[in-house]
């Protein structure tokens, strides 16, 4: 009676003293549930229920955050030490297995890497409780530049014995790599192919400042020269950054759907006015419908351009180009030969992938063509074949090398065939879009 009149008066009455009331009262019914507990149980079961549940929760969170990891990460277990085929994988989180072909607990690691580095930094931590470091690049036709780090783990019981573990992180530093490459690419190529117009340029500038100064047609004739020269060093500027940004992302595949033959279409309407000018006649089958590929479209339209430009190049007045779009093929027939006694070199070749289709865009032209040695070295960055003109007007030596990088990141193909006096033929190869479901507007503007 008298702790329900406290408690009434605590309520009613919300003071200092009030709230000691109501302390008061959770202390007395503290120790009434203490009182009632058995003596054996007071001391064991609280601690014994905290730590239960403290191991369980940590248990918990840490199998979350291993799975979550966005680096790959997997358990080893180590096995005899002089049988290097007995390494397994007893855990792998969501990222290891996404970028492995690791089936389930046990896969061996040999199956899934096979880097003479990585095993043997697995084999010091493991038998010599050592955590090693190593870098290696990884196969494909996207390379990636990993950082393995391995970690010795506390054996377990396996099979009657302690069995050595380890933990292998995978750190992907591809971007850190193609971001200093890319710097130093930059800086080495500029320095070296600017130095020519740049020479030039100076060399014309103390002819006008001397005797040139006086005379109108020098005069004349040296700013037309200096005009070339300028417009050369900025195109070469505008590849050597266009082909660093392509190279800095060329590991990232696009999402972006493009109409092959539309953008095509485009590249047509661009060149035509040049087409014209050198006598050369373009002749373009582009086929009925669309021809959706993965890609970006700013990107894939360089790829024409550059193919288109670069026939344009080696065709003669009065000469022409052929210019073709084929629908649906796999990669088997993407990579057919088109000419007749042709020499024929695949430049880029994609990872096979189950199902594949592709659109192919091939460009020939009927200039001089090639001999076989100079086709492995076309896509090099400034690689020009001695003796061959290429027009008027001289190419930067990076479109080819632009159109490599392109390919590569959009999961492609490109390949190139000559015939030494006949001519040379381009065909790049890009992934079928998926089908999409029009909507009945689009449905109603296809059947108008």
């Amino acid at each position: 009676m008298a702790v329900t009149i406290m408690l009434v008066l605590a309520v009613m009455q919300p003071s200092l003293a009030g709230w000691l009331v109501l302390g008061a009262l959770a202390v007395a019914f503290t120790t009434w549930i203490v009182n009632r507990t058995p003596p054996a149980e007071q001391s064991h079961l609280p601690v014994a229920m905290d730590a239960q549940v403290e191991a369980a929760g940590d248990a918990g969170l840490m199998a979350d955050v291993f799975e979550a990891s966005y680096d790959p990460m997997m358990i080893i277990a180590g096995g005899e030490a002089d049988d290097i085929a007995g390494r397994r994988i007893l855990l792998a989180n969501a990222a290891a297995r996404e970028l492995f072909p690791i089936s389930n607990s046990g896969t061996l690691l040999v199956a899934v890497i096979r880097e003479p580095g990585v095993l043997e930094a697995v084999d010091e931590a493991l038998f010599l409780n050592e955590a090693c470091r190593v870098d290696y690049i990884g196969g494909g036709a996207q390379e990636r530049h990993w950082r393995a780090q391995v970690h010795p783990l506390p054996a377990r019981d396996g099979q009657g014995r302690q069995e050595p573990l380890a933990l292998l992180t995978l750190k992907d530093e591809t971007d850190l790599r193609r971001i200093e490459r890319m710097r130093v690419d930059f800086l080495a190529n500029a320095s070296h192919e600017l130095r020519t117009p740049l020479a030039s340029l100076t060399g014309f500038i103390e002819t006008l400042r001397g005797h040139a100064k006086d005379d109108p047609k020098a005069r004349d004739r040296f700013l037309d020269i200096m005009a070339t020269q300028a417009d050369r060093m900025s195109r070469l500027v505008a590849d050597l950054l266009s082909l660093s940004r392509i190279e800095l992302n060329e590991h990232i595949a696009p999402h972006g759907r493009v109409d092959l033959a539309r953008a095509t279409s485009d590249v047509l309407d661009a060149v035509s006015v040049i087409s014209r000018e050198r006598g050369v006649t373009v002749r373009a089958d582009l086929g009925i419908g669309g021809a959706d590929v993965i890609g970006e479209r700013d990107e894939i339209v360089q790829v024409v351009q550059n193919l288109v430009d670069n026939a344009l190049k080696y065709s003669t007045a009065g000469g022409h180009i052929e210019l073709t779009i084929e629908r649906d093929r796999s990669l088997d027939e993407t990579m057919v030969s088109r000419m007749q006694e042709s020499t024929r070199l695949s430049l880029v070749t994609p990872d096979r992938e189950q199902g594949a289709r592709y659109v192919v865009v091939t460009v020939r032209d009927h200039g001089p063509g090639m001999a076989r040695e100079h086709l492995p070295r076309l896509t090099e960055r400034f690689y020009r074949i001695e003796g061959q003109k290429s027009g008027e007007r001289q190419g930067t030596g990076l479109g080819l090398a632009i159109v490599r990088h392109i390919v590569i990141r959009h999961r492609g193909a490109l390949s190139v065939e000559s015939v030494l006096g006949s001519g040379a033929l381009f065909a790049a190869a890009f992934p079928i879009a998926p089908q999409r479901q029009l909507t009945s507007a689009e449905t109603l503007e296809e059947i108008l």
